[in-house]
C-alpha cells in the first residue's frame, strides 16, 4: 500500500499492530552497499531526541543509536552490496535492504511503516510517509541506525582503500571523492552504474583503446 502522505492522527487507527520503522541510507554515494534498518520501538522505553538522521550531528546520531538498540523492542540492519546495486538499480536495491531489514526482526511485525512514497514488496502490511523520518519515531530511529551503520561501514571501507578518503566523504560525489577518483581510479566498491564512475570508465578504456 502505498500514501504520499499521512498525518500522525492516522495512526490511532493501527494502536492494535506492532509497528515498526523503516529507512535507508545511501542512495547518493557513488560507492558502498545501500544500507536499510528496520525498528520496533517500546512505548516504556520512550527515547528522546528522535528525528530525521539527516538534521542530526555525527555525535548525537552515535548517542541515539546506542540508545535505540538497547531500548527499542527489536531492530535490525540490512544491506544491498554494490554488486546488487548495479545489477538491480538503487531503487529496487533499497526496497530489496528494507525487506531484508524487516524480514530479519526478531519481533514479528504487523505493520511496517515507509519513509518515502512507495514500499518495498513483502508479506507484512505497510504504508509509505513522505518525510516519515521527521514524521514518526520508529521511522526516524531507523533512520539513524542506518545512517551510523553506513557510515561506520565506509569507514572501514577507508582502511581498505584510504587512496580515496572514505572515512571523509562516506562514498558521497563530493569535489573530493571525485579529485580521488579521478587520480586512483576505480575501487572493487565504486558503484559502476552511477553516471561519474561509468564516464570515468569510459575515459580510462578510450584511452587505452588510443594507446594500442
Amino acid at each position: 500500500m502505498k500514501k504520499s502522505e499521512a498525518s500522525l492522527s492516522l495512526f490511532d487507527a493501527f494502536e492494535d499492530d506492532i509497528i515498526c520503522g523503516v529507512d535507508e541510507a545511501g542512495r547518493g554515494p557513488l560507492a558502498g552497499p545501500v544500507f536499510a534498518a528496520a525498528v520496533i520501538l517500546d512505548p516504556a522505553k520512550p527515547i528522546a531526541g528522535l528525528r530525521d538522521s539527516k538534521k542530526l550531528s555525527e555525535a548525537r546520531r552515535d548517542v541515539l543509536a546506542e540508545l535505540i538498540k538497547s531500548h527499542a523492542l527489536a531492530w535490525s540492519i540490512a544491506q544491498c552490496s554494490e554488486q546488487e546495486i548495479d545489477t538491480h538499480n538503487i531503487l529496487q536495491a533499497s526496497m530489496l535492504a528494507m525487506r531484508r531489514a524487516v524480514e530479519s526482526l526478531s519481533v514479528k511485525p504487523t505493520l511496517a511503516l515507509i519513509d518515502g512514497n512507495r514500499c518495498p514488496v513483502m508479506t507484512v502490511r505497510s504504508e509509505a510517509i513522505i518525510k516519515g523520518d521527521d514524521k514518526v519515531e520508529a521511522i526516524s530511529a531507523a533512520s539513524i541506525l542506518a545512517k551510523t551503520a553506513r557510515d561506520a561501514a565506509l569507514c572501514e571501507l577507508h582502511v581498505q582503500y584510504p587512496h580515496y578518503a572514505f572515512d571523509q566523504h562516506k562514498g558521497y560525489p563530493t569535489a573530493l571523492h571525485l579529485e580521488r577518483l579521478r587520480l586512483h581510479g576505480i575501487s572493487p566498491v565504486h558503484r559502476t552504474s552511477y553516471a561519474p564512475v561509468r564516464a570515468l570508465m569510459q575515459e580510462t578504456m578510450t584511452a587505452y583503446v588510443k594507446s594500442v
